[in-house]
């Protein structure tokens, strides 16, 4: 149905069928029109892109390349230096040669203005064309075979040239109008002008020419026209000689400046390279010392130095290893020692209600110093296994909040004795990832706790989230906070944020240290924030998967409402600068 349609209109309209054609040439056109401008978009589209390709191609190598630098600069002030030697050297020759031409040719032109005036004094025929033509040939002849210059004679009352013996229009026409006039408005008889122009040789190429004039008698001018075809092929040979001269030296400047740079900038590059291979850890690396010049000189200084460091960081590994190897043995040594005073103190704790009060409180205090003691060989032992490198991951895949309700119940009986509340947070989906339970519990616990002493009596929420790719917990209290800088310093070995404050939880000062490099051995990050006033918050984000980058973390480093504020009060400042003045400005 759709084919016998288009058939039957056809039939029945004549021209109906004449109409496609146009249309379908016109749809034709436009189709073309369109593939065109397309066609041409494109192309600009891509000679853009080119550009910008070959700008910051050269721009990256021009910043990085001291060959490229010095070589181009020398090329261009090469260049520059040839370009004004060689214009002074042929606009001097020039006008050398212009001024012995011309000189010359007044001199010819004076002579023949004598002989011609001698002649129209001697005779004093009635037939003055004739004679005028014989001075004109005689005059001619005098230049030579070569026809060095060409003689014309013009009457000075009439517009009409005169006469010539040498190429006649030619000649006759290549004298300016210009001299002609200033010889004619001439005072002076005798002065003798002189002007540059062109004449047409026989071939049709233009050549140029000089003129000199002067007044022959009151009724004549005498004009002398040379040619400065050999002058121009002497300038010209001077000029494809200074070009070619000064081409040569241009590349011949290029490489020397290439030989130069060449001995300054291998060195360097060989500085630079045995500098990376010293930074990366190769404390062998040393340069090869040539000669005894500056360059030998820095790289002696160098190998000086690298000599030096390497012996500072071998006594500082061998110092480091000497501390560790103390660390661990008396961490060991104080093991026995310790079980011992740890069974005896046992016996004296479990009969303390035999004692009276002072021996009692003695036994008790005894017994949590103790305790301290045990932990502080157990950190002191913790960090010499990170320091040494020894630390190993038990890894199972676990929830993170089983580990948080863990750390929370471990640090109850510290939040009662201090009447805090321990507010969780916590998503009602497990929220599972692949860690050492052990080593996470103990982070938690640490941070738990540390946040329950420094609260100053007032809550602690613990918050734990996950994502795809990534499990968080944060910690937050509302204490005294951190001040500027301290969210690094706090990680460090016994450091403390007040040491006029009393630990009241028995802690060694390592906990942080540790859960530190326990976060970084789980390929995650331990971060702190705080503000005076404003409390601290604590956050541990950890990888889903072991050895998987952590790429972020599905709690935020600033609590939320600290955030909202800073965006609120942000605003506020941007609206009181808009109206003219600060919010506590409209206040008063």
């Amino acid at each position: 149905m759709t084919v016998s349609e288009p058939e039957e209109g056809r039939a029945a309209d004549p021209e109906g069928v004449r109409s496609v054609p146009s249309s379908g040439g016109l749809s034709e056109a436009g189709g073309r029109r369109r593939e065109q401008t397309t066609g041409l978009t494109r192309a600009y589209f891509l000679a853009q892109r080119a550009a910008r390709a070959l700008v910051s191609f050269v721009h990256t190598n021009w910043r990085r390349s001291l060959y490229l630098r010095v070589i181009s600069t020398t090329l261009v002030l090469s260049l520059v230096v040839m370009a004004g030697l060689g214009y002074v050297l042929i606009s001097e020759v020039r006008g050398g040669l212009l001024e012995a031409k011309t000189s010359a040719a007044v001199n010819d032109h004076r002579a023949g203005l004598g002989y011609a005036l001698a002649e129209l004094r001697e005779d004093e025929s009635s037939d003055r064309e004739r004679l005028l033509n014989d001075i004109a040939r005689e005059l001619t002849s005098r230049s030579g075979e070569t026809g060095l210059y060409g003689v014309v004679i013009l009457p000075s009352v009439s517009d009409e040239r005169g006469w010539a013996t040498v190429d006649e229009e030619t000649v006759d026409e290549s004298i300016p109008d210009r001299l002609v006039e200033q010889i004619r408005l001439s005072e002076a008889p005798d002065q003798q002008y002189h002007t540059y122009t062109r004449i047409e040789t026989e071939d049709g190429s233009i050549e140029p020419a000089l003129v000199v004039g002067a007044q022959l008698t009151h009724a004549y001018e005498l004009y002398y026209v040379f040619p400065l075809q050999h002058e121009q092929e002497i300038l010209d040979l001077l000029q494809n000689t200074v070009a070619l001269i000064a081409v040569l030296l241009v590349i011949l400047l290029g490489l020397i400046a290439f030989m130069i740079t060449r001995q300054v900038v291998t060195p360097v590059r060989s500085a630079a390279q045995s500098a990376e291979r010293l930074s990366s850890g190769d404390l062998t690396e040393r340069m090869t010392v040539r000669g005894e010049d500056d360059l030998a000189r820095l790289a002696m200084s160098f190998n000086d130095m690298a000599g030096n460091l390497q012996e500072k960081i071998q006594e500082l590994e061998e110092l480091s290893k000497v501390q560790r190897q103390f660390v661990s043995d008396v961490s060991h040594e104080l093991r026995t020692p310790l079980t011992t005073i740890r069974m005896a103190g046992d016996l004296l704790f479990e009969d303390r209600e035999e004692l009276d009060t002072s021996h009692r409180r003695s036994v008790e205090l005894l017994q949590s110093q103790v305790e301290r003691f045990e932990e502080l060989l157990s950190d002191l032992l913790e960090i010499s296994r990170h320091d040494a490198g020894a630390a190993t991951l038990g890894i199972e895949s676990a929830d993170i909040r089983d580990s948080v309700m863990k750390a929370v119940g471990d640090a109850e009986q510290i939040a009662e004795r201090r009447g805090i509340k321990v507010v969780l947070r916590l998503p009602a989906e497990p929220c599972l990832a692949e860690f050492d339970t052990r080593r996470i519990n103990r982070i938690l616990r640490n941070l738990v706790v540390n946040a329950i002493e420094h609260s100053e009596g007032r809550d602690v929420v613990v918050a734990a989230a996950g994502d795809r790719d990534a499990i968080a917990v944060a910690v937050r209290d509302y204490g005294v906070g951190l001040k500027e800088g301290e969210e690094h310093l706090c990680f460090d070995r016994f450091w403390r944020a007040d040491y006029s404050r009393v630990r009241t939880t028995g802690g060694t000062g390592l906990g942080l240290s540790i859960a530190k490099e326990d976060a970084t051995l789980h390929g995650g990050w331990l971060q702190a924030w705080g503000m005076p006033g404003q409390g601290s918050q604590f956050r541990l984000s950890l990888p889903r998967r072991s050895g998987a980058e952590l790429r972020g973390s599905p709690l935020p480093l600033v609590p939320p409402e600290i955030a909202l504020g800073r965006n609120f009060t942000s605003m506020g400042d941007q609206s009181a600068k808009a109206r003219g003045g600060t919010d506590d400005e409209e206040a008063l």
